[in-house]
């Protein structure tokens, strides 16, 4: 289990705070129950006032973005608004894509059904568009950048499902819950119990992040190294 006590710094001035949000770690807070920690809750004893510029979901990991006063946050705010922030994720998918390079644009309507699912709605649907980048193939699955270029909830989640090439672990949109080493691994010793999965939430990583410094202009790009269980899970699946 991640610490969820503890969440990496990546940059800290007076103006910002860019942060490694650990899979596990919720965003804003619990509504059920106050109590579980959640980035603010964690940070504020340390940064003071933090508001939160964008989210991850609660399994997602990697790059989120605080603003550390309500000026900063409004800027920073205009500067998704008018997509001037680029953002990219990693995500491990199950299959192998038919082309390398692909362009999603398909609107999306958040919150149907009683899953509360995102899905492709070319009626009532909002425009969303993903750049999709094969970067690895792998026997039953591939490393995929997708690039958003609107944000819209589950996004890239429902894009990739849309396309055949659900987000592994990823049960809300394809059925898969976990990846043992064993299904992976042609080093794994026949016979033996697959013990603990080496993935057990959607494969998705929140890898970069680019945009204009609210206060002082200059353009600053953040990255975050893949997390740990994808990161092992891909060197199993590269053995």
């Amino acid at each position: 289990m991640p610490d969820l006590t503890y969440i990496p710094i990546i940059w800290s001035d007076k103006d910002l705070l860019v942060i490694d949000k650990p899979a596990g770690m919720l965003a804003l807070p619990d509504g059920y129950d106050p109590s579980v920690p959640h980035v603010k809750s964690v940070l504020s004893p340390e940064y003071g006032p933090l508001w939160i510029v964008h989210r991850l979901d609660r399994f997602t990991s990697g790059i989120m973005v605080l603003a550390r006063s309500a000026e900063v946050h409004q800027q920073l705010n205009t500067q998704f608004q008018d997509r001037e922030v680029k953002k990219a994720y990693r995500a491990l998918v199950i299959g192998s894509p038919e082309w390398d390079r692909k362009f999603v644009e398909l609107p999306l309507r958040i919150n149907a059904g009683r899953r509360h699912r995102t899905i492709v709605d070319l009626n009532k649907g909002k425009p969303s568009a993903t750049q999709l980048t094969v970067h690895e193939r792998f026997k039953d699955y591939s490393l995929v950048e997708a690039e958003p270029e609107t944000g819209r909830r589950h996004q890239i989640r429902a894009h990739l499902s849309w396309e055949g090439y659900p987000i592994a672990c990823d049960n809300l949109y394809g059925n898969q819950i976990e990846i043992h080493q064993s299904e992976i691994d042609p080093n794994f010793q026949a016979g033996t119990r697959p013990g603990e999965p080496v993935l057990k939430r959607p494969g998705l990583h929140a890898s970069s992040i680019e945009f204009f410094h609210p206060l002082e202009g200059q353009k600053r790009v953040f990255d975050s190294p893949l997390a740990s269980d994808i990161h092992l899970t891909l060197k199993f699946l590269r053995s």
